[in-house]
């Protein structure tokens, strides 16, 4: 027969409160009477009936995680594995579970009733930013704890990000620098905050060093490799020199591209990516790319969550996490020596 709350106060000597207290790591309890307890706990294994918990408490112990996209989403492009692996490693450490959601947009007004209206959860991470998502406004009208991956360009939330309009700059100003004068650009989607804001981060890159921005240079991909292929083929025509990919699988799908027209990689047009996702050290040539630490980004974001959650409302929360410029050999040495 399983142990109850008041076998475990019996076998400790306190009263069921006192046992209630240290289950729920109450600071209001002596180094003596938690220790007497937790022996008793772990020497019967006991296990605490979550379910009634959350009655006690209101919570439920559970992370929503969303991802505005397909399920495909998550099978194809890196970096959601790793993003969710972060997440899943603090949860884990702090004894929560998580709920994940892969919602199209044609789904997404189910899903928030869900998520707001049915108690499945303690607090929600948006883990993909859409300019004008409707999440955003139902969550914050709903009063529960958020937080998104990405910041938001107009509501002030609590967001993690990097900041990806500088490392946008930074990583054309390596074009530059090179010695490059056609630099082209395969932008991600233009919905997307961070799609947004490394094209501006080029853009800037360009008119600081008096480059002429060509609108011939700039096509919008998709995040995916498919995309990155397609935006290539669209660029050859128009001789770039080298081009800055807003994500490392779209500069796969690129250097695809280029191989099958013929072309080198860096000798004839230099290729930067975004992201430094593992097999990015192992392409041919090895891409030089941005490198965002996505694992960190997870972990962090949540556990700003939990904060949240289990301290209360408190000033909004914004965490801006360091980019690396990681050089390989896909753009090459400098053209200028």
């Amino acid at each position: 027969m399983p142990l109850t709350l008041e076998d475990i106060a019996r076998l400790s000597g306190v009263s069921r409160s006192t046992v209630s207290r240290v289950i729920n790591a109450d600071v209001n309890v002596s180094d003596e009477t938690r220790r007497k307890v937790l022996e008793v706990i772990n020497y019967y294994n006991f296990q605490p009936n979550l379910a009634a918990r959350g009655l006690a408490t209101g919570r439920t112990n559970v992370i929503g995680v969303v991802i505005p996209a397909g399920v495909s989403v998550i099978f194809t492009d890196p970096y959601f594995p790793q993003l969710l692996q972060g997440i899943s490693s603090v949860c884990n450490t702090r004894n929560y579970s998580v709920m994940l959601w892969l919602a199209e947009p044609e789904y997404e007004r189910r899903m928030i009733t869900r998520i707001l209206h049915n108690g499945l959860v303690d607090g929600v991470v948006v883990a993909k930013i859409l300019i004008n998502d409707p999440i955003i406004q139902s969550l914050i009208d709903s009063k529960m704890p958020f937080i998104l991956i990405g910041r938001h360009p107009t509501v002030d939330v609590n967001y993690l990000d990097v900041d990806n309009f500088q490392a946008g700059r930074k990583a054309t100003m390596h074009l530059v620098r090179l010695g490059y004068r056609r630099i082209a650009t395969i932008t991600g989607s233009q919905d997307q905050v961070v799609g947004y804001d490394r094209y501006q981060g080029y853009l800037k890159a360009l008119q600081d060093t008096g480059h002429p921005i060509k609108p011939e240079l700039v096509v919008e991909g998709d995040f995916t490799e498919e995309g990155g292929y397609t935006a290539m083929q669209r660029l050859l025509k128009y001789k770039p020199d080298a081009v800055f990919v807003a994500s490392d699988m779209m500069a796969y799908g690129a250097m695809r591209a280029l191989r099958e027209a013929r072309l080198r990689i860096p000798e004839d047009v230099a290729v930067m990516g975004f992201d430094d996702i593992p097999a990015s050290a192992k392409t041919d040539p090895p891409l030089t790319t941005v490198r965002q630490p996505v694992y960190q980004m997870g972990s962090k974001a949540v556990d700003v969550l939990i904060d949240i959650i289990e301290a209360g409302p408190a000033a909004i929360r914004k965490v801006l996490m360091d980019t690396e410029l990681v050089v390989r050999a896909s753009c090459g040495a400098s053209k200028m020596e």
